[in-house]
């Protein structure tokens, strides 16, 4: 290593670049005699210690990588389906404390991925829904009517407000007198 070191110093070191140099580089200013650059260029940058923990690992659960800087907790409503209702009460079944994500064991990761399993979460939630809007617009019930005409469907008023559901705002010409 210290001869590969050494060999690029030197092969760096003889590269002519005539007795001024007109560039810029790492600091020197222009018209420098060609000497403080290879003196500038034959330094090496210090060794870096790569740190000890390099693999970075994500918690899968439920087909969702779940953050591992959060509590448990927290990254479990990263799943579809799973609120903070939900989290409290697959910790209390699993028997975990409320750590951080990134300090779970193997075993333990196990035990929540189980659980969760037992769950209705993510694609097949989302089916569910689906599923449950398509059959109201099939049998036209009265809500399923209002999912078709995009309108709200819980009994909100329309008039002045439900700007959300029912769209950007269309500006229609007044009477002219």
């Amino acid at each position: 290593m210290a001869a590969s070191i050494a060999q690029l110093s030197h092969s760096l070191a003889s590269v002519s670049l005539g007795s001024a140099t007109s560039c810029s580089f790492a600091g020197l200013r222009a018209n420098k005699p060609a000497a403080s650059v290879s003196l500038t260029a034959s330094r090496t940058s210090p060794a870096v210690a790569a740190p000890a923990r390099l693999a970075v690992r994500c918690a899968r659960v439920a087909g969702v990588e779940i953050p591992n800087s959060k509590r448990v907790e927290t990254s479990l409503t990263y799943i579809h389906g799973v609120g903070k209702t939900t989290a409290r009460q697959v910790l209390l079944d699993v028997g975990l404390e409320n750590k951080l994500t990134r300090d779970l064991s193997e075993e333990e990761l196990t035990r929540l991925r189980d659980e969760v399993s037992k769950y209705m979460t993510e694609g097949d939630l989302r089916r569910f829904n689906l599923m449950a809007v398509k059959r109201l617009k099939d049998i036209m019930c009265y809500r399923g009517r209002r999912h078709i005409a995009n309108l709200p469907c819980r009994g909100q008023h329309t008039k002045c407000n439900a700007r959300t559901r029912r769209g950007k705002k269309v500006t229609v010409a007044g009477k002219k007198k």
